[in-house]
């Protein structure tokens, strides 16, 4: 199992003497010598530091492979999650809310919940309405529906905008982030559940010289509706 988990050679080392990589290794191999059915991994990389647990995500997930054992993996990490995982199970308070494959579930999130929990920066939210056929965020259509006229809440994904000078949906500019390949567009409006919004778009549409508003045309697919008081997904019909 040692070798299994990539510390051959090792087996007179004392614990206090390892990496914390390796103490969680060793944590492992005891668990694997077992050999069991299922095993259960309960936040085992919380307590390392980001390069380090990336490391590991990426060891474990070869490990399991290697195997072909279950690996229930808990985790409060949703990139985490998404990252490793074959199958996801999203709970809140101990209730099933959505089960099945990471991209999945992201991009069909059953519920306002998941939506919320999945995703990095968050899916930003707004109050909205569907009126005539037309969702609106404040006066501005953002996508059409064969809906009855009703309140919703509105779920944008933040590599759902696109800078648009024609764009229908406008935000009130706060700030630029640059991330390298992508920029993320800091933004607020009036209809959105937190003070900021963020919209992720590729550098190469860095307008430098936008104005105070940011226009935006908005991917339909990266669009989700909710219903106001429960968040339940309410499917769209175009």
């Amino acid at each position: 199992m040692l070798e299994v988990v990539g510390l051959k050679g090792f087996e007179r080392r004392s614990i206090s003497q390892m990496s914390g990589g390796q103490q969680q290794r060793v944590a492992i191999a005891r668990s694997l010598v077992n050999e069991p059915e299922i095993l259960l991994l309960d936040e085992p990389l919380g307590a390392l530091d980001l390069r380090l647990r990336k490391d590991m995500q990426n060891e474990l997930k070869n490990m399991q492979k290697k195997l072909g054992i279950t690996f229930i993996y808990v985790t409060h990490d949703q990139e985490e999650a998404l990252s490793i995982s074959d199958l996801i199970v999203v709970m809140k308070e101990g209730i099933l809310q959505q089960i099945g494959k990471p991209q999945e579930v992201y991009d069909q999130p059953a519920n306002l919940f998941v939506a919320k929990f999945l995703g990095t920066p968050p899916i930003n939210v707004f109050s909205g309405k569907v009126t005539d056929g037309q969702v609106k965020i404040g006066e501005e259509t953002v996508l059409l529906a064969d809906l009855p006229d009703q309140e919703v809440t509105v779920g944008i994904r933040p590599e759902g905008f696109v800078v648009d000078e024609d764009g229908t949906f406008s935000c009130a500019l706060k700030g630029i982030e640059v991330l390298g390949r992508d920029i993320s567009i800091v933004a607020s409006h009036p209809a959105a559940e937190n003070a900021s919004i963020r919209a992720i778009v590729g550098s190469t549409r860095l307008n430098q010289d936008m104005a105070q508003a940011v226009f935006f045309s908005l991917k339909t697919d990266k669009v989700f509706l909710f219903d106001a008081k429960d968040g339940s997904r309410i499917e769209t019909a175009l």
